[in-house]
């Protein structure tokens, strides 16, 4: 990794995806604020770096200000996801954040509660998106080969939040917004609500 111009924040996208804007969040999207690293388990996405998110062995610990994770938390077994989460802390700065999106299974539950299963539930750049591919994994990707798309795992804004704190997050917000749940993860409490991160607008649309 190369050195950044002073006063430019660094950002470690993991499971960034193909590269483009729209798969970051908005407040990374100044190259003048932010220079961002991609870290991606697989090679087709052309990342920085390869590498699965329970094993970032590789990037020296305390090196990133913030890290942008969207929807990828859910494509790991229970058990891997403090794993993870010990991770992201390890490689951020004392005091960096992690902003953390996956799906809000308390309102897949209430469609597949009402017999919506396999029924569109919004329209994604890659197609119609159904409770049922919330659940388990985006099936249009699954059957095309794509394995790293199913998901193993589920999450509330209850059960985000404690994964956060178990991991040694000082403080999280978490926060629902249509089929997302918005998650910001904090490795020292702000000082105070001008605190930088304390100015990141969780609820942001992003593409799944």
């Amino acid at each position: 990794m190369t050195d950044k111009p002073q006063g430019v924040r660094k950002l470690l996208h993991i499971g960034c995806g193909p590269k483009t804007q729209a798969n970051t969040h908005p407040t990374f999207h100044d190259p003048k604020q932010w220079a961002e690293t991609r870290l991606d388990i697989d090679p087709n996405a052309k990342p920085d770096i390869v590498a699965s998110m329970t094993d970032m062995s590789m990037v020296e610990s305390e090196q990133f200000d913030a890290i942008f994770s969207s929807h990828n938390l859910e494509h790991l077994y229970p058990h891997d996801v403090p794993t993870a989460l010990a991770e992201f802390k390890r490689v951020l700065k004392p005091t960096g954040f992690a902003l953390i999106i996956v799906p809000d299974l308390q309102r897949v539950g209430e469609l597949i509660a009402a017999d919506k299963l396999e029924d569109p539930a919004y329209m994604s750049p890659s197609g119609p998106i159904c409770p049922v591919d919330m659940l388990y994994g985006f099936r249009k990707s699954l059957a095309a080969g794509n394995l790293f798309m199913a998901h193993k795992m589920g999450f509330t804004r209850k059960t985000i939040a404690q994964y956060f704190l178990r991991a040694g997050f000082a403080a999280v917000r978490a926060q629902r917004d249509g089929f997302d749940l918005f998650a910001l993860g904090y490795c020292d409490k702000p000082e105070t609500e001008a605190a930088p991160q304390s100015q990141v607008r969780l609820r942001e649309s992003l593409p799944v």
